[in-house]
């Protein structure tokens, strides 16, 4: 089952009002970053790819590890930084030097882009992708055309 960008966005859109909740991936109760992904690959693939084992705040930071990326390596698509689409899963790296470890959608794309992402303190949220916002993309991808 092969969903359009567009159709992606949306169904992350729905997700909008979701408190913030730390290893959460439950439209309207509860989500991060992560959770949000999850429960959109859900809503428009269907089962999950693999099991996400509980995670600390913190993780992969004292180790240096960039886990989250090698997990998008295994079930997303890898794209062109400059190929920019609504739908696309956005990967950054909050802090420089620091591992790559938050996650969203490509809301709009064009003149005033936004992205869709499970944020501390205010839940899911489309909010404008600035500059500062879009000096942090680190990696780029998209849905596979049918989950693995």
């Amino acid at each position: 089952m092969s969903a359009s960008g567009h159709q992606i966005a949306n169904a992350a859109r729905e997700w909008i009002g979701t408190p913030y909740v730390h290893q959460s991936a439950t439209k309207g109760a509860g989500s991060d970053c992560l959770g949000l992904v999850r429960g959109v690959w859900r809503d428009v693939l269907g089962g999950e790819p693999e099991a996400v084992p509980a995670y600390s705040m913190d993780w992969s930071e004292p180790q240096g590890e960039e886990r989250l990326w090698e997990a998008a390596l295994r079930h997303l698509v890898p794209k062109n930084a400059n190929a920019e689409a609504a739908g696309d899963i956005l990967l950054f790296r909050m802090r420089q030097g620091a591992v790559a470890k938050h996650l969203g959608f490509a809301g709009e794309v064009g003149v005033h882009p936004t992205f869709i992402h499970a944020y501390a303190r205010y839940g899911v949220v489309e909010s404008p992708l600035s500059g500062p916002w879009r000096r942090r993309i680190v990696a780029r991808f998209e849905f596979p055309e049918e989950a693995s």
